[in-house]
């Protein structure tokens, strides 16, 4: 009968606080006084599919019968670099894998982390989950986290297509980052 005591003046003292307090735990977690830190990256992202050395391999195929490629996908190791040539100087590497998620469209899931390897933010990643509806010009992807100065990274992306080759599906796309940090 005791142990019944015990938790029920638990549950009730748990409650009161809760409801009293406006919910500390959650109010513990949630915005504080403190001004984030907001950074702007731009870079571009070369899909290659085509050649002797692709960063992009189809690992998961379509369904049988499929054409439209619903449930492709694949996984990808692309050079992240500071200006539109290919040749440019690599920042970074997009790996990670995207999927053909649309049954009625063309838009994918990417699922994808951004390792910077060469200047200010060398060691640190920013990931990302979202999708991207390949056909509109511009595309906004959630971030959903970070390792290094990316560390409870939030905020989003914004790709669009600047050349893609219908032949290969090959492509370098924009990206402007928006990054957040506390």
């Amino acid at each position: 009968m005791s142990s019944l005591f015990l938790y029920c003046s638990l549950f009730v003292f748990c409650s009161t606080l809760f409801h009293s307090t406006g919910g500390v735990l959650i109010r513990q977690f949630g915005r504080s006084d403190k001004t984030e830190n907001v950074s702007h990256l731009h870079f571009f992202f070369h899909d290659i599919l085509s050649g002797k050395n692709p960063t992009s391999v189809r690992i998961i195929g379509p369904p049988n019968g499929s054409s439209a490629g619903f449930g492709s996908t694949m996984m990808i190791d692309n050079a992240l670099t500071e200006e539109q040539d290919p040749k440019s100087k690599i920042i970074g590497r997009a790996q990670g894998f995207y999927s053909m998620a649309a049954q009625n469209d063309i838009a994918l899931l990417m699922v994808m982390t951004l390792v910077f390897e060469d200047g200010k933010y060398k060691g640190s990643t920013i990931s990302i989950l979202g999708r991207n509806p390949v056909l509109n010009d511009v595309r906004e992807m959630p971030i959903v986290g970070g390792t290094g100065q990316f560390r409870f990274a939030h905020g989003y992306v914004l790709a669009h297509t600047v050349w893609f080759d219908a032949n290969t599906g090959d492509a370098t796309v924009e990206y402007n980052v928006y990054v957040s940090q506390s």
